[in-house]
């Protein structure tokens, strides 16, 4: 981690990379000193002088996206600022002998190469939403370049601008054939017209590469994927094993390459589903190896959901451990409706049954015509739950994922579909995974509960050990007096939230089935980054819709 001095050294050199991009843009849309000017007429000709001031607005341009990301350290934008900034010095020369530009870039340029070391970030994954960033700079930029020019060379014009009329007259290069009637009186003024539309080409197409760019890569992440397969299918036993190889994660391979952690990185966080999957042996390795690989990126190593196996080893390497909830497991080798503990379960299988109510198991592949029928009740519970779909720790309704499922529909007499479950393995744990659970809004009484309990006897039949129901959030979290603060602060939100969340009711449902309740736990490195965390795994868990959107469109 940062001390205190370098991070102030970060910040301005930051800070000072914007300013450096915006005294280009500056000094792009302004005449050269008269007496410099002549000075250079002797040397330069008038086709490369006005040539650097459009070359002055570029790097500008470009200066201003690299300065966040010197913010992260990030060592490919610390090789291209000090690459900018030498060719900024040089052009702010030839352009117009602009010694002071000159000598901004100059103190820059050496703050960076003092603090060198600091960057040491690998570059973040290309993606869609990087792109549209771009691309939405790159209309502002010459949105501005084009208003600041107007605004400041209406000498070189027939026309005085004042700023509203810069601005429009921007606007009108774009969307008008005689570009309003403009009329430069001076050569500059003729280069400077021109030059918007270069600026706007070139900032399009660098903003297009970067839109383009995960597309170009998506072949290097499919290998990824099925090494991760791989690994798991030979190594999962959690209920989470599955879920790591969705499509919304990244992975990270263990030196040896044995292991594997499944993660999403959202701003400053990292956040892995689980602990490490691999061999035993090879634990300690991986998670020192993501730790060490999420400093490199700027990022919040962290774990999520973990197991109470490897607290100590966690513990062991510096993190902090909060648990944020339980893990409902019903013991199938014990399960029964007989007796006293069964009645009420009992009374809701004879009730359906008595109904002609049937549950129903289909094999994958799952044909298309379920499918659609599945997906008319899923979008009406979404509808129920005034929610959308989440992700990350959960599965959500993708035709792909569930035609590889085998799915549990609750049937009426009449043969309609009321309710239905996919179910998940756990490799090789012999237990089994509900994901999705969805139901239309008008059911019978119990609907749910008939599922839940014709699946709990069929997979007995099968030879599980035991049906695993997910988290309940919150449950079991701060409930004694040796708690840490933190979970008594999440215990208070359990209580008094409730009634927004619904999480006790959850809770209750599935203690109904008498579960055996196991602990799970939120691996962080420090209290500090705790908010990182908690913002990555919030997007994380809804999946940054809005980018999604721009996503599909590709």
């Amino acid at each position: 981690m940062l001390n205190k001095r370098q991070r102030i050294q970060l910040w301005i050199a930051s800070t000072l990379t914007a300013l450096v991009g915006i005294v280009n843009l500056l000094s792009a849309v302004t005449p050269n000193l008269p007496r410099r000017t002549e000075i250079l007429k002797e040397f330069i000709p008038f086709e490369i002088r006005v040539s650097s001031h459009f070359l002055a607005a570029i790097t500008g341009f470009i200066l201003l996206t690299l300065a966040a990301n010197l913010l992260r350290r990030k060592r490919v934008a610390w090789l291209l600022t000090v690459g900018l900034l030498i060719l900024s010095i040089t052009l702010h020369l030839i352009k117009g002998l602009d010694y002071e530009e000159s000598l901004v870039a100059l103190v820059l340029l050496i703050e960076l190469i003092l603090i060198r070391r600091l960057f040491t970030a690998q570059s973040d994954r290309p993606s869609i939403a990087q792109g549209i960033r771009v691309l939405i700079g790159a209309l502002l930029f010459t949105l501005a370049y084009g208003t600041v020019g107007f605004f400041l060379l209406d000498r070189q014009f027939s026309v005085e601008f004042n700023f509203i009329e810069a601005l429009q007259q921007t606007l009108a290069m774009f969307f008008t054939l005689d570009n309003a009637g403009l009329q430069p009186t001076t050569r500059f003024g003729n280069f400077f017209a021109n030059s918007i539309y270069f600026v706007a080409v070139t900032t399009f197409i660098y903003a297009l590469f970067m839109l383009l760019r995960p597309v170009l890569l998506r072949t290097t992440l499919e290998t990824e994927r099925q090494q991760a397969i791989k690994i798991v299918e030979q190594h999962g036993k959690s209920s989470l094993a599955r879920f790591t190889l969705f499509n919304d994660k990244a992975y990270y391979f263990s030196p040896s390459g044995k292991t594997v952690i499944s993660y999403v990185s959202k701003g400053r966080g990292a956040v892995a589903l689980g602990d490490p999957i691999g061999p035993d042996g090879d634990r300690r390795s991986a998670i020192q190896g993501f730790e060490n690989f999420c400093d490199r990126n700027d990022w919040y190593p962290s774990f999520y959901q973990t197991l109470p196996d490897d607290l100590e080893l966690y513990k062991s390497l510096g993190f902090k451990v909060i648990q944020i909830g339980e893990e409902a497991v019903v013991d199938l080798k014990s399960f029964t409706l007989e007796g006293k503990a069964g009645k009420n379960l009992r009374t809701v299988v004879n009730r359906f049954t008595k109904l002609n109510y049937q549950v129903k198991f289909y094999q994958p592949p799952i044909a298309d015509d379920l499918l659609q029928k599945l997906k008319v009740i899923s979008d009406e519970w979404l509808k129920m739950m005034q929610g959308s779909e989440k992700r990350f720790s959960v599965g959500w309704f993708d035709e792909n994922y569930l035609r590889g499922c085998e799915i549990v529909v609750v049937e009426t007499a009449g043969g309609e579909i009321t309710a239905f479950a996919n179910i998940i393995s756990e490799y090789q744990l012999n237990e089994i995974t509900i994901d999705l659970m969805r139901r239309k809004t008008e059911v019978e009484n119990g609907t749910m509960d008939f599922l839940f309990i014709s699946m709990f006897k069929h997979f007995q039949e099968r030879g599980y050990d035991s049906f695993n129901l997910g988290l309940s959030a919150l449950a079991g979290v701060g409930e004694n007096q040796k708690s840490p603060r933190l979970e008594k602060g999440l215990h208070y939100l359990y209580e008094h939230l409730n009634r927004f969340y619904n999480f006790k009711g959850l809770h209750e449902f599935k203690e109904k089935f008498h579960p055996r309740w196991e602990p799970r736990y939120l691996v962080y490195p420090t209290l500090s980054s705790l908010p990182d965390i908690v913002l990555a795994l919030v997007r994380a868990d809804s999946g940054d819709r809005l980018l999604d959107y721009f996503k599909s469109g590709t």
